[in-house]
């Protein structure tokens, strides 16, 4: 029988108290660095999934909803939204918190990882257990990124 997973067995929170080595030349937070995050998190995700060394295969839908400065409370949650036979997408919600624990988005990002063996081979991953209409829908929406990145590929993006 094949090893299932649930969504919440590797979940992933990381935060993070920005300091002036953090942000652009605006005040903001430089995107370089919350990318390196978002990496991070996705990665630490597909090796609790996947129990395995993992590589970034790619990166998309990153969008940037609002700044973060100096001071602010940078929290990122990541979670698996759908497995392939050694690829994993993740989604990372990145959130400001405030003082009062209150959270705003200021990304969200989907990520491709992919589980390898010792010899740096894809190896299958766990089956994904969807326990929520909510877990559902994140596939559902998964498989259609997975098809158009597919087309960009085709297409030479």
């Amino acid at each position: 029988m094949e090893k299932t997973k649930r969504v919440e067995d590797s979940l992933t929170e990381q935060s993070h108290l920005l300091f002036p080595t953090h942000l652009n030349g605006a005040g903001r937070l430089f995107g370089g660095q919350l990318l390196m995050w978002i990496d991070e998190v996705s990665g630490i995700v597909a090796r609790r999934h996947s129990e395995r060394n993992i590589i970034t295969a790619a990166i998309d839908n990153l969008q940037f909803k609002e700044g973060a400065h100096s001071g602010d409370t940078v929290v990122l949650v990541g979670r698996v939204t759908h497995v392939g036979n050694s690829s994993m997408e993740v989604r990372v919600d990145t959130y400001v918190e405030g003082l009062n624990g209150m959270r705003r988005p200021i990304n969200r990002a989907y990520i491709v990882m992919v589980a390898t063996d010792e010899n740096d081979r894809p190896v299958r991953v766990p089956r994904l257990k969807l326990e929520s209409p909510e877990q559902q829908a994140e596939w559902e929406g998964a498989e259609r990124r997975q098809e158009l990145r597919k087309k960009r590929r085709l297409e030479g993006f």
